[in-house]
């Protein structure tokens, strides 16, 4: 370790969502002065309007700051932020990977919860040094000694010694926390002599630079004027501009192993790099790139279609969106019912509803968003190889299906021993089958096999209703199973409305078309004549129910012939029918049920 290197610290803040991980890395910002009380603002690090309205960190972010403690020594404090909920899971994994040590923050009013154990126990996976510290002890309701026994139940070196107890928000005892990073923490321990290796734990895409990633160098030296091999694939870039963020971005000449910075890469491919990546030297590569590097696959798809805007301006939102968030996919789409639009993919349904939020908020766009649905493998008759099916509407008819097998993934579940039960039985459920069943300390881990459609729409938020915030879920893939699935079609007036049609368990079929043309009857706009609603499942009518005219007949015994029903039917257009979003909706809330 060279006699830079020991005045080096790179951690990251890990919390449940509304700990106040946020207003903390603003304190640590404003006591070491990187800014001053001018440029000084909640959630300094949250740049996303929707960030700052959800509470949540939806993009790392990373900021030097400069501590200088009691013996006059200054030390480089790197704070690499991360992001705030499941569906980012990889995300953080990367960017704590891109750390020596963490700071596990928990809200005294709220004790420890779901998140709070995620993060803990990828911390332990990642081997980091982890700073328990408990927040908001200044609030009328914190719990200061229960919140401590709960961290402590957590993990044995979690004593009230090593507990830091503060107020993010007044700055109470935050200087203690500044003091434990520069003792607990320890300094990075690369060679800077060594070929270089750097982990990418961020990108975004800038129209003007092109790709800038922030990235944690491991070893070696990297000097501006260097070329440098993304290695996933094989991409090789000159550097336009390198730097740190103090918090603005700031060009620096040269990093070196330990330190935590930016680099302009000016590739405009906006799928060259991804998170996890590794970067080396072109001219000299290293042998191994680091472990750890996934391609990020989408959990779910929805179709998404302009609402009072034009398809060209939602196509420019959408690829301008794209760029900063390489997990987000899509392709364009056509709808009879809602005209062009896009296929999107996405990593979780929080994920879909940020999308939607930062259409609206940054570029203006109302969107319609159809159910969203994972990917389903189907043979079907004369055909050697299963097809993929990532829209609903192209679910063949069921007399061509020989088989139906749906994804489905290990849900690993941390929880008290009180909660077992509850868990379970949301499991099941959610059709999930036990798979193990082990004690970690004082919590239970259970592992269910289950279907990513049951996990993907609101299990983790049920998980945190039925266990009242203290069970945690973790995912990973599991393998392509069989399922008696049926795809559901919704008729308006006659006419089949594609974008409305979706995919469920046989059993769920019945249960949920009563329910949706119920819903449906009071959301569709009505129109002079009555218009039926109807769910249909392999050709036949499950359930009708029909919209109100918008006033009586005027001749009370007047009927329609079934000449003119026929008429009429032939005659309906499909984009005559409008569509409000809470239509919908009522088919997303029909799924989670």
């Amino acid at each position: 370790m060279s006699t830079r290197q020991k005045f080096i610290r790179n951690f990251a803040i890990v919390a449940h969502i509304d700990h106040g991980k946020s207003t903390l890395a603003d304190r640590i910002m404003e006591m070491t002065s990187t800014i001053s009380e001018r440029e000084a603002e909640d959630q300094l690090l949250d740049d996303l309007s929707v960030e700052k309205a959800h509470g949540v960190t939806v993009k790392s972010r990373t900021v030097r700051n400069y501590f200088i403690d009691d013996h006059g020594d200054e030390y480089q404090y790197n704070l690499i932020d991360t992001p705030g909920h499941v569906d980012f899971n990889y995300e953080v994994s990367r960017s704590l990977s891109a750390t020596d040590g963490v700071l596990l923050l928990v809200d005294a009013t709220k004790g420890v919860q779901a998140q709070t154990v995620a993060n803990y126990r990828l911390a332990k996976e990642a081997n980091l040094v982890i700073i328990p510290i408990v927040n908001k002890i200044d609030t009328a309701a914190a719990e200061v000694e229960a919140t401590i026994n709960q961290l402590g139940d957590l993990d044995d070196a979690f004593t009230p010694e090593n507990i830091i107890k503060i107020s993010a928000k007044s700055g109470l005892n935050v200087e203690a926390v500044l003091t434990a990073i520069r003792d607990r923490i320890p300094a990075p321990a690369g060679d800077e002599n060594s070929a270089l290796q750097a982990l990418v734990f961020d990108s975004k895409f800038d129209p003007y630079k092109g790709i800038i990633v922030q990235a944690r160098l491991v070893q070696g030296t990297l000097n501006n004027n260097d070329q440098v091999l993304f290695m996933a694939n094989e991409i090789k870039s000159g550097i336009k501009e390198m730097g740190v963020f103090a918090p603005l971005m700031t060009p620096v000449k040269q990093l070196r192993a330990g330190d935590v910075g930016f680099i302009v890469t000016g590739i405009k491919d906006p799928e060259a790099v991804k998170v996890g990546d590794t970067i080396t030297l072109a001219k000299q590569p290293v042998a191994a790139a680091l472990p750890g590097y996934q391609d990020v696959e989408p959990m779910v798809y929805a179709g998404l279609y302009p609402r009072g805007s034009e398809f060209k301006d939602l196509k420019v939102g959408i690829e301008k969106l794209a760029l900063n968030d390489a997990a987000f996919q899509y392709e364009p789409e056509q709808s009879e019912a809602l005209g062009m639009g896009f296929r999107g993919g996405f990593l979780g349904i929080f994920h879909l509803q940020i999308i939607r939020e930062r259409l609206k908020e940054e570029f203006g766009l109302d969107v319609l968003t159809t159910m969203p649905n994972s990917t389903y493998r189907v043979t079907v008759k004369n055909e050697d190889e299963p097809i993929y099916i990532e829209n609903p509407t192209q679910f063949p008819d069921y007399g061509q299906i020989v088989l139906v097998e749906e994804p489905y993934m290990l849900a690993k579940m941390t929880m008290p021993n009180e909660m077992l039960n509850d868990v379970m039985r949301l499991a099941e459920g959610r059709r999930g089958e036990l798979v193990d069943l082990e004690t970690i300390g004082a919590m239970l881990l259970v592992t269910y096999r289950m279907p990513i459609s049951e996990i993907a729409y609101d299990f983790f938020n049920e998980l945190k209703s039925v266990s009242h915030g203290f069970a945690t879920l973790s995912t990973t893939f599991d393998q392509y199973q069989p399922s008696d699935l049926v795809r559901i079609d919704v008729a308006i007036d006659y006419a089949k409305i594609d974008a409305l049609t979706f995919v469920v368990h046989r059993l769920k079929a019945n249960r949920m078309g009563i329910e949706l043309v119920d819903k449906l009857k009071d959301l569709i706009p009505r129109k002079l004549q009555a218009m039926p609603v109807q769910a249909i499942v392999e050709g036949r009518a499950i359930a009708r129910a029909d919209v109100p005219p918008l006033r009586k007949a005027q001749a009370s015994g007047t009927k329609v012939s079934k000449k003119q029903q026929q008429m009429r039917r032939q005659g309906v257009k499909k984009s005559d029918i409008e569509l409000p979003q809470s239509v919908f909706d009522a088919v997303l809330q029909m799924n989670s049920n």
